[in-house]
């Protein structure tokens, strides 16, 4: 009887499981986040690629792949998913094309399904892209595609962050709806970040700015 019990629990522990999929999962901070999802007991990360080359990575490690263009039709790639991360980037090549309509289809297509929630990772500096001239184009693409999840109809988290760097994650920040200043990031914290607001009651319709800083992620996000 013992067993049975420990056997219904174990079976729904892995029903409540919610599949994640992750946009921008063969970029550096892309494999941050599915790593964590890969490792959490209440996720399960589907990593979205654009080439078949790049799911073997990911399929060694038992982690399921969509091939997916965000330059193409990607409604297929939200089937079965109850919530998005959109950590996809040009990386300054194709800015409208990918960095804002690539991440307006993936919301219009998880708005036809009505996923759970739509985390999108967006940049300081995208509530007013016409003060940095450098980096204009980008940041207005960002704001672009974060309005266009704010008028969806899609429960959402949206986390702009400072600059991305490659230091170990040291599991602290800084967080405000507004900071009021510039600062930098690591990648580290910042995939600890997205994964975290991915729970239900964590961030709901909030747009958040985030730096390193000194508070844990999780009581700067608690649940």
């Amino acid at each position: 009887m013992l067993n049975e019990l420990i056997l219904d629990t174990h079976i729904a522990e892995i029903a409540v499981m919610e599949n994640i999929l992750v946009a921008g999962a063969n970029g550096t901070t892309g494999k941050k986040i599915v790593a964590l999802l890969d490792s959490s007991q209440y996720f399960n990360p589907i990593a979205m690629v654009r080439k078949k080359s790049q799911q073997e990575q990911f399929e060694k490690k038992n982690i399921k792949t969509v091939l997916a263009d965000l330059e193409q039709d990607v409604s297929h790639a939200v089937e079965n998913i109850d919530k998005i991360i959109f950590a996809a980037g040009s990386g300054g090549k194709k800015v409208k094309v990918v960095d804002q309509e690539g991440a307006k289809k993936l919301i219009d297509a998880g708005e036809k399904v009505k996923i759970k929630k739509f985390v999108m990772l967006s940049s300081m500096g995208a509530d007013k892209p016409e003060q940095s001239e450098d980096m204009k184009d980008y940041l207005q693409a960002k704001q672009n595609a974060d309005i266009h999840l704010r008028k969806s109809k899609l429960s959402y988290s949206i986390v702009r962050s400072g600059a991305l760097t490659d230091e170990v994650g040291k599991g602290k920040i800084e967080l405000s709806e507004k900071l009021n200043k510039s600062g930098e990031i690591s990648r580290d914290d910042v995939a600890q970040t997205l994964v975290r607001v991915l729970h239900d009651s964590a961030t709901i319709n909030e747009t958040l700015e985030i730096i390193k800083g000194e508070t844990l992620i999780g009581k700067a996000i608690p649940n």
